[in-house]
C-alpha cells in the first residue's frame, strides 16, 4: 500500500457503498470512492463468487493506487425464508378466509401453499402472525402441527410465487450460516475481505459459532434485523466488533412506528461500547431512479448523522440504481453539512457516555479534553491491533483523529470508523521516534501545519495490542 494519502475527507461521518451490476468494473468503483466512499459492501445475496472476486481485486487496484486503505465488507445472505410456487404464478386472497401452508411441493392454489421450511411448523404455536412478501400479508396460526399450519387471512390480497416467510414472534430454530453461506465466507476471508456482516442474527450463540469461523481473519458486523437480536442487544454489541442497523427487515417484523426508536437505541449502545454502527437500508431509495432523493430521504440521512453514527450506507441506490455516483455524492453533501450544523456537535457531546474506569479510557478521555483546551489540530493514535484508535473515535473528538499503524489490516478496519484517517507507517521503539513520526506524518498528510500543536495517544511497550497508557502534546516545527 502507498504510504501517502491523496484523500482526505472533508467529513467524520463514513459512507458504505454496495457494489452490483451499476457499480462494478473499476473505473465505476473508482467513480463512486472519488465521490466519497470509504467502505465497499460486497452483497453475497446477489451476484457468484467470480464477479464479487473481480470486484474485490478491483478495490485493491484503486487502494494502491490512491494510496488510502479502503475496506471491503463481505455481507452474507443468512437463511431465506421463501413460500413455494403457485399454479398460475400467483393468487388473490380476502381477509377472513382460510389458508393452509405445509411442506408439499405440489404448487400453489387459493387455499394452500408449500412452505419448504420444516423449522418453521416445528416452532409454531396457535395465534402466532405469519408475514408475507414483506408483511403485505398477514396470517394467524389456528392449528400447526409439524407439516403444517392452517391459519387466517388477516390482511392482504395478493400472494405470487417465492415470496419471503417471516415469523416475528418466534426464534426459529435455524443457524444464520446456510452452506452458501459458510462456502461464500471461506471465499471471502481467502480473499482477505476486513468485515464480515451476519444476517439472521437471533441469538448470541449465532454470533459464537460465526466467531469460530472467522478466527480472527476479518471483524464481525451483526445485522440486527430480527426483534429477538433485539431482545438480546446488550450482548450482542460485547460479542460482535460493529453491529448494522439493518432497518428493511426488522421493519418487516417491527411495527414501522417503533423503528425510529430501536434505531437510536441501537446507535446509542454502539456508542457506550465503542463498537461502530452502521445505519442501513432505504436511506436515498428513491435515487435508484432519480438524480435526487426526496426531502424525507435527505432527513433520514441526517439524522443518522446527527446521532453520531460511524457510518450510513447505501444498498440498491449504487448496486442496481441509475445514479449510482450522484448517490454517494448526495449522501457525501448531506453529512459535511449537518458536521458543519452547531447543533451538531451539542448533540454529539451530549451524548457522549462517561469513560469507564479504567487506564485505557482515562488516558483516552484526557486526550479529547487537552485537543480542545489546546486547539490541537488532531489527535494522533499509534495502534496495533486498533484498540486505541477506536477508544478515540468513542469519545468523537472535535479534532480529527490521524491513525498511525504497522498493519494494513488495521487501516483497512478502521476506515469503517467515525472521524478515523488511517496511515501505514513503521512501528516506533521510542518516544522520541514517536512524536517525531506523528508530526512528520501529520504535516504531510494535511492535518498540521509549523506552529501547531498535536495530542498523541498510544500504548507501551510499543507493538502491545490493547493498551492506551501514554498521553504526548507535541509541537510541529518547521
Amino acid at each position: 500500500m502507498a504510504k501517502r494519502a491523496t484523500y482526505r475527507r472533508s467529513r467524520q461521518t463514513k459512507i458504505v457503498a454496495t457494489l452490483g451490476p451499476s457499480a462494478s468494473d473499476r473505473p465505476a468503483i473508482e467513480r463512486l470512492f472519488r465521490s466519497g466512499a470509504d467502505v465497499f459492501r460486497l452483497n453475497f445475496s446477489h451476484g457468484t463468487q467470480a464477479e464479487h472476486g473481480a470486484r474485490l481485486a478491483a478495490i485493491r487496484s484503486l487502494e494502491r493506487d490512491v494510496g488510502r486503505p479502503i475496506a471491503v465488507v463481505a455481507d452474507l445472505q443468512g437463511p431465506k425464508l421463501r413460500l413455494g410456487s403457485f399454479v398460475d404464478g400467483a393468487v388473490r386472497l380476502t381477509p377472513g378466509q382460510r389458508l393452509r401452508l405445509d411442506l408439499d411441493p405440489t404448487p400453489g392454489t387459493v387455499e394452500r401453499v408449500q412452505v419448504p421450511h420444516p423449522e418453521i411448523f416445528r416452532a409454531l404455536r396457535p395465534g402466532q402472525a405469519i408475514l408475507l412478501d414483506d408483511g403485505k400479508v398477514r396470517v394467524v396460526v389456528e392449528r400447526c402441527g409439524d407439516d403444517f399450519a392452517d391459519a387466517v387471512v388477516e390482511s392482504g390480497s395478493r400472494l405470487s410465487d417465492r415470496k419471503g416467510v417471516n415469523v416475528p414472534e418466534t426464534v426459529l430454530p435455524l443457524s444464520p450460516l446456510t452452506e452458501k453461506d459458510r462456502g461464500d465466507l471461506a471465499f471471502a476471508l481467502d480473499h482477505g475481505v476486513d468485515w464480515v456482516a451476519l444476517s439472521f442474527v437471533q441469538r448470541p450463540e449465532d454470533v459464537a459459532e460465526a466467531r469460530r469461523l472467522l478466527a480472527g481473519r476479518a471483524n464481525l458486523v451483526v445485522k440486527m434485523e430480527k426483534p429477538s437480536a433485539i431482545d438480546h442487544l446488550d450482548e450482542l454489541v460485547e460479542m460482535a466488533d460493529g453491529v448494522m442497523v439493518a432497518r428493511g427487515d426488522l421493519g418487516v417484523e417491527v411495527p414501522a412506528e417503533e423503528v425510529p426508536g430501536l434505531q437510536k437505541r441501537m446507535i446509542r449502545r454502539c456508542r457506550l461500547a465503542g463498537k461502530p454502527v452502521i445505519v442501513a437500508t432505504q436511506m436515498l431509495e428513491s435515487m435508484i431512479a432519480s438524480p435526487t432523493p426526496t426531502r424525507a430521504e435527505a432527513s433520514d440521512v441526517a439524522t443518522a448523522v446527527y446521532d453520531g453514527v460511524d457510518a450510513v450506507m447505501l444498498s440498491a441506490e449504487t448496486a442496481a440504481g441509475e445514479y449510482p455516483t450522484e448517490a454517494v455524492e448526495m449522501m457525501d453533501r448531506i453529512a459535511r453539512q449537518v458536521e458543519r450544523d452547531p447543533s451538531y456537535r451539542a448533540m454529539v457531546d451530549a451524548a457522549r457516555q462517561s469513560p469507564e474506569e479504567t487506564e485505557d479510557d482515562a488516558i483516552t478521555a484526557a486526550a479529547r479534553q487537552v485537543a480542545e483546551t489546546i486547539k490541537a489540530t488532531a489527535i494522533v493514535t499509534y495502534t496495533t491491533s486498533g484498540s486505541t484508535t477506536l477508544r478515540a473515535a468513542r469519545e468523537r473528538p472535535k479534532a480529527p483523529i490521524l491513525c498511525l499503524t504497522p498493519s494494513a489490516r488495521t487501516a483497512r478496519r478502521l476506515a469503517l470508523c467515525w472521524g478515523v484517517h488511517a496511515v501505514v507507517s513503521p512501528d516506533v521503539a521510542a518516544f522520541t521516534e514517536m512524536v517525531g513520526k506523528a508530526c512528520q506524518i501529520a504535516v504531510k498528510e494535511g492535518f498540521a501545519e509549523a506552529g501547531q500543536r498535536l495530542v498523541i495517544t498510544a500504548g507501551v511497550p510499543f507493538g502491545t495490542p490493547g493498551n492506551t497508557n501514554v498521553l504526548r502534546i507535541a509541537w510541529v516545527e518547521s
